[in-house]
């Protein structure tokens, strides 16, 4: 019966004859059991894999890179021999249709096209159709697939994400019976918290593609760089209840994607309608999946002068193998696998038949964007007297998307846009500042992500409206209606000069930028006792600001002579001036020995990770620590709350989440707090300490909107979604005003905060108002307009002393999906500095 069953499969795929006459296994074969029939473990895939490429003369594999859990990242290369015979040869051409390399590319090549499967892991279905595409295109005897492989090749991701997967994979097989339970309300469709959708650290690896923050991103887009396909396709799941949507995508769709982009966006989507059409398949286009926000696996290869596409199946991490859908009809995974299976192969189709078109508009694409770019701005500029960690963190990351950059080495008079201010002006260029032009291939993409702020067709979004890398890193910088190109390619960071005591009374290191904190935190590990000063001082001759470190002998004396070692070490390893000084005796401010320059307890770091807290904001946090500052830090659940005694120097973080006062022992927690702790509050877990006793944050009340208007005119029921928009904030930038004396703002000229809520508190009136909004209109990005009324004056970052300890309030995320760089400072402040 097994074996009727998956040559039945097999049959409606179109593979039969193929499968019975050549000795190449289908998964089936391999695997023992039909597609559908389970889900597999992700060492299985590769195995499948590894396997075909041993087999099949059409594919070769590579290893791209591996994920925190150290699973492999794989990409199947697959064509016809005589292709993968010179495949060098044809990558590097298509290079210089990309305006990678130098030369003119054949316009007879093959296209590229890159499937990408499995980025969210509990949408598993995505893996297992990527197996039937892979036997179907690998298979030497498929004459429908070898005609197209003549003019293509595939590049075939499996799994972006393999952690993720596997997570989902084995709870699955862990609460499945002796088969699946269709009962939408059986164990095996409610996953437990985080879920499989996220990698290790809980990051959506599919809002990732523009920032690189994660290990996976960071391998993926190296690897894409070397390619460049002219399509790429990721691969998803809905909900239950929805049954598949492709291409062409929703509006908004941001005004530098061509129209070309879109005809070719359509033509593919029209071919997939010819096959569901055939067997009565339900499906949908243009909805939902918008084309703005760049981080996404379809928004970021159309930046990138690709065909991007989303894909997505009804099931998700719910369905499981099979599951009852609101009309009554049983989804299984066969069902699922067949509609990824058909829409993949349908692309590679379409790829072909429009073959001639795809080259040509996208090599004019790329030389069109390094001669005659379209939008607004022609540069960025980009101040070079920024902080050189602010400067570093900026270059790598436009390292990672293939952004071209530059310093000046003159002056010169041009006109741009400031982004603190929103106002044009000329402007001084100078000699050290940094320049991206775009004028260069990857010009769009540059545009893109400095754009200060996008123009947004539609409100109504899938994501946030707002991005640009000046605001997420907190710089000076100027978007220019000109072009300016730079005088010296790439930027070079200043070299520290060695400091010439070489036992000093004490070391002294500038506070700026996330390097010093990391430098903070090795050293703190080590067991060096730090200072800070609270306010200027001037020694030898020179000014060191609030926020300056002072690591002095007295104190580390049960160092002995490790302490030299341990400090100039760590100042080599995080590019930190280190000043010395013989004396404590200061020009100006206080001695070092004062009680303004205050010791720093090493913390504890204690983060809540389990229900009621987001799964997203636990894993900022836990990546932040563990990958970018390099601090221990302890996951506690829920009920361990209960027995965690905080003392005097410990810090508890409460993420985002959505909190019940009666399911938290609270009291205890803030007993901690006047015992001297300190706890950090972001989001939605401010909503937990307002109101408390002796808790002085006050959320500002909301007007009902609901009876507006209706005097002048009834409200349509179609239009619901647009008026509801006029109460949010789907995330918009807004410039806040610092308190620069205050130690959480040490090192910060300005802050932007990324606002994705319209959450609001007042300005406290007992503790400091670190951060606030004077304006509830952004600086760039989109707000409703009774938005912008509730959020004026009111609270970003406070503090408030409670007892001997502090609690620190953040109403936005500092550390949104790892890149709002500017936020990785401050919170560090927090962590290290309280009051």
């Amino acid at each position: 019966m097994q074996r009727i069953r998956r040559v039945c499969l097999l049959v409606a795929l179109g593979l039969a004859p193929a499968l019975m006459a050549q000795p190449l296994q289908s998964p089936g074969e391999f695997l023992g059991y039909p597609p559908g029939a389970r889900f597999t473990p992700h060492h299985r895939v590769v195995d499948y894999f590894e396997y075909v490429a041993r087999t099949s003369p059409r594919v070769q594999l590579v290893q791209y890179g591996e994920t925190y859990e150290g699973r492999p990242l794989l990409l199947a290369i697959i064509s016809l021999p005589e292709n993968l015979a010179r495949i060098e040869t044809l990558r590097e051409d298509n290079l210089r249709r990309a305006g990678r390399l130098p030369g003119t590319p054949d316009p007879d090549g093959p296209v590229f096209v890159w499937l990408s499967y499995n980025v969210h892991g509990n949408e598993a279905v995505s893996t297992e159709a990527a197996l039937l595409t892979l036997y179907a295109l690998a298979h030497p005897d498929s004459q429908r697939t070898g005609a197209w492989l003549q003019h293509a090749v595939v590049l075939l991701d499996p799994c972006l994400n393999p952690d993720g997967r596997e997570r989902y994979v084995q709870w699955y097989h862990r609460m499945l019976g002796v088969g699946p339970d269709p009962d939408p309300v059986a164990r095996e469709h409610h996953e437990p918290w985080p879920g499989g959708r996220t990698n290790h650290y809980y990051f959506d690896l599919n809002r990732d593609w523009a920032w690189g923050t994660q290990q996976e991103t960071q391998a993926r887009l190296a690897v894409y760089h070397r390619w460049m396909p002219q399509i790429h396709v990721d691969f998803h799941e809905q909900g239950v209840d929805e049954p598949y949507y492709f291409a062409p995508a929703a509006r908004p769709i941001h005004p530098l994607i061509t129209d070309w982009q879109r005809a070719l966006q359509d033509t593919i989507g029209r071919n997939h309608a010819r096959y569901f059409d055939a067997d009565g398949r339900l499906y949908f286009t243009r909805e939902v999946f918008d084309l703005f926000y760049p981080g996404y696996g379809d928004t970021w290869p159309t930046f990138n002068g690709a065909i991007g596409m989303t894909y997505e199946q009804g099931g998700g991490g719910r369905a499981g193998l099979a599951i009852r859908t609101a009309e009554g009809d049983t989804l299984t995974l066969a069902e699922r696998i067949r509609n990824h299976y058909t829409t993949g192969l349908s692309t590679i189709e379409t790829a072909v038949r429009q073959r001639r078109t795809l080259l040509d508009r996208f090599a004019r694409y790329f030389a069109e964007a390094q001669t005659q770019p379209a939008g607004r701005y022609r540069a960025f500029l980009i101040r070079g007297d920024a902080h050189p960690d602010q400067l570093a963190a900026l270059t790598a990351l436009l390292d990672r998307q293939g952004i071209r950059y530059g310093t000046l080495a003159r002056t010169r008079t041009v006109e741009g846009l400031d982004y603190a201010t929103g106002t044009r002006q000329r402007v001084e260029a100078r000699p050290g500042d940094l320049v991206v032009s775009a004028y260069q291939p990857a010009g769009t993409l540059a545009r893109v992500l400095f754009d200060p702020d996008p123009v947004l067709p539609d409100s109504l979004t899938y994501d946030i409206t707002s991005w640009a890398l000046p605001y997420a890193f907190g710089l000076e910088a100027y978007a220019l209606s000109e072009r300016l190109e730079p005088d010296r390619p790439g930027w070079a960071r200043p070299t520290p000069t060695p400091p010439s005591e070489a036992q000093p009374y004490a070391y002294l290191v500038r506070w700026g930028g996330l390097d010093a904190a990391r430098f903070l935190a090795d050293v703190l590990r080590q067991g060096v006792k730090v200072r800070v000063t609270e306010v200027p001082l001037t020694l030898n001759g020179r000014r060191f600001e609030a926020g300056t470190l002072i690591l002095t002998r007295a104190g580390s004396e049960h160092l002995g002579a490790r302490f030299d070692r341990i400090v100039r070490e760590a100042a080599d390893r995080w590019h930190q001036q280190l000043y010395t000084t013989r004396t404590g005796f200061v020009d100006e401010g206080p001695d070092l020995g004062s009680a303004r320059v205050r010791f720093l307890r090493k913390p504890r770091v204690y983060l809540l990770a389990g229900p009621p807290a987001s799964a997203y904001a636990v894993g900022e946090v836990w990546h932040f620590f563990e990958q970018v500052l390099h601090y221990p830090i302890t996951l506690v659940e829920r009920d361990e709350l209960d027995e965690l005694l905080l003392d005097e120097g410990d810090v508890l973080i409460l993420p985002h989440g959505f909190y019940n006062v009666r399911e938290m022992p609270l009291e205890s927690l803030l007993e901690g707090v006047r015992r001297g702790a300190r706890l950090i509050a972001l989001e939605g877990a401010l909503d937990l300490l307002a109101g408390q006793q002796g808790v002085g944050l006050k959320r500002r009340q909301q007007e009902d909107s609901s009876e507006q208007d209706t005097a002048a005119r009834p409200r349509r029921y179609a239009m619901r979604e647009r008026e509801a928009i006029s109460d949010q904030v789907p995330g918009a930038i807004y410039r806040v005003q610092l308190d620069p004396t205050h130690p959480l703002a040490f090192g910060l000229a300005r802050y932007f905060t990324l606002k994705r809520s319209t959450r609001a508190y007042e300005l406290l009136e007992d503790g400091w108002n670190v951060a606030w909004l004077e304006d509830g209109r952004p600086r760039s990005g989109f707000a409703g307009y009774r938005a912008v009324e509730r959020l004026r004056e009111t609270l970003v970052v406070g503090t408030q002393r409670l007892g001997r300890g502090t609690l620190v309030f953040f109403v936005d995320d500092p550390l949104f999906r790892g890149f709002w760089h500017a936020g990785q400072l401050l919170f560090a402040n927090a962590v290290f500095f309280g009051e």
